[in-house]
């Protein structure tokens, strides 16, 4: 992120916080002068931030969506942001990948000439949980109130099912922190690839309830309840 001399001197503690994420260049007359940079020791009481992204380092802090925002607004990585602390979302691996551009095949076909439109990361949803904003880039969404596209591209709706594929480094906060914001924040279809067992596990919420859950696994057909024929084979995932 580079910000200008005078940006540094007048907001120096909101950057001094955000160089906890990425390095903040400072520039003069076009110049770059310096540069605020968290240390790349992970000292006693500091803890990793980032998936897979060694070198950036936090102390339990947590931020406001006011600087989240201007974090994203001027950086080129791609970030989280849930229950106020950030995560920096890693480059996928080929599995990772093929599994999203297998099932976003199977979405575009079947939605096609639907209402609802596929869609694939990155592309931030807000979502309110506790009265506080949270900022997600699922992996596939479904959203079916495209009317919620502002004038600047910005989606400001809420999905109507969202899919996320695990990875080592994002189990924890998919098998939990989102699963908690999907449902607080209402999404009606939550569903979790998971190539390590080979499973997909689906969750469908209505009136603050799960109201429905389904673990398929091996070469079983997963099916969705908001969306009835909708059916993703699990073998063509892990082929």
């Amino acid at each position: 992120m580079e910000i200008s001399s005078t940006e540094a001197q007048n907001n120096f503690g909101r950057y001094l916080k955000l160089a906890q994420f990425e390095d903040i260049i400072i520039t003069k007359n076009g110049k770059k002068i310096a540069v605020i940079m968290a240390l790349k020791e992970h000292k006693k009481g500091l803890s990793t931030l980032a998936e897979k992204a060694e070198g950036y380092v936090w102390k339990n802090e947590k931020i406001a969506y006011e600087d989240f925002l201007k974090l994203t607004e001027e950086s080129e990585n791609h970030y989280e942001y849930i229950d106020g602390e950030v995560y920096l979302l890693a480059s996928p691996s080929y599995a990772h990948q093929n599994i999203i551009m297998e099932i976003s095949n199977v979405l575009y076909s079947w939605f096609k000439g639907k209402k609802c439109r596929p869609l694939t990361s990155p592309f931030d949803v807000t979502l309110i949980k506790d009265g506080s904003k949270n900022v997600v880039q699922p992996d596939i969404m479904v959203i079916c109130d495209t009317e919620n596209i502002n004038e600047k591209g910005r989606y400001t709706g809420i999905p109507t099912m969202v899919i996320e594929v695990l990875s080592k480094s994002t189990q924890h906060k998919d098998l939990l922190k989102k699963l908690d914001l999907y449902f607080h924040g209402g999404i009606m279809e939550y569903w979790i690839i998971n190539p390590l067992r080979k499973e997909i596990y689906t969750y469908f919420f209505d009136e603050q309830d799960i109201k429905e859950h389904r673990v398929y696994t091996g070469a079983e057909i997963a099916q969705s309840v908001v969306f009835e024929g909708l059916e993703i084979p699990l073998r063509y995932l892990w082929d």
